[in-house]
């Protein structure tokens, strides 16, 4: 099945609720320039609410980080009992290593040949983990790190598959078109944020997350 990722959760109500409805991870942002941005303590009791209601059925749980130091990225995972760390800047391979398999990078190349050398970087240092992306596809912007509401091309995101064994797909989706990504292109997983929103930003919306699931599970009954 595809694994499902819904990032930006900033209450332990949505948490459950998205767990509840099948996420397989879930995403706590703490780039201070995110509308979505949480502390380690808010993502600590988060965390801790989690596990204490849901025990091994608990999602992965997943920091975002935008150009934040290896030691600052452990230090904040370790404070909030996170599972990963998802590195969404301009980090170079060498903070990947530093993790030690527990990092995530995201991807958001500008074209075809980009998307080649940016894979070519980051994959040898991809988590071994088969429950973590290896890579994490998002559409690029000029100024925005991620969460633009655009999806990556077809063609670019068809390449990055074809050279890792899990991609997880981001950027743009939503019920009404998840469906339809899933099916053209088949990835490891999909991320979504604003998409299971309708209101202000890190408030989930209960029916969009379950329709957002819903319409990935039909996708992959399509590929039995």
């Amino acid at each position: 099945m595809t694994r499902i990722k819904i990032c930006g959760v900033t209450s332990l109500a949505d948490a459950l609720a998205c767990a509840e409805a099948g996420a397989d991870l879930l995403g706590f942002n703490f780039y201070a320039r995110s509308p979505r941005c949480v502390t380690p303590e808010a993502a600590r009791s988060m965390a801790d609410g989690l596990r204490a209601a849901l025990g091994e059925r608990c999602p992965l749980l997943v920091g975002v980080f935008v150009n934040a130091l290896p030691d600052e990225i452990a230090r904040v995972m370790a404070a909030a009992g996170l599972d990963a760390a998802q590195l969404s800047g301009d980090e170079p391979p060498q903070t990947l290593r530093a993790l030690n398999g527990r990092a995530i990078k995201a991807l958001r190349p500008r074209d075809l040949a980009e998307a080649g050398q940016q894979t070519a970087r980051y994959a040898p240092h991809a988590p071994a983990d088969d429950r973590l992306p290896s890579l994490l596809l998002d559409a690029y912007h000029p100024a925005l790190y991620g969460g633009t509401g655009e999806a990556a091309s077809v063609e670019v995101a068809l390449a990055v598959k074809a050279r890792v064994p899990r991609l997880m797909l981001a950027g743009g989706l939503a019920p009404e078109n998840v469906g339809e990504r899933v099916r053209a292109l088949r990835p490891w997983g999909v991320d979504v944020a604003s998409g299971v929103e309708d209101g202000a930003p890190g408030v989930k919306d209960p029916a969009r997350v379950r329709a957002f699931v819903a319409a990935v599970r039909a996708a992959d009954e399509e590929d039995v």
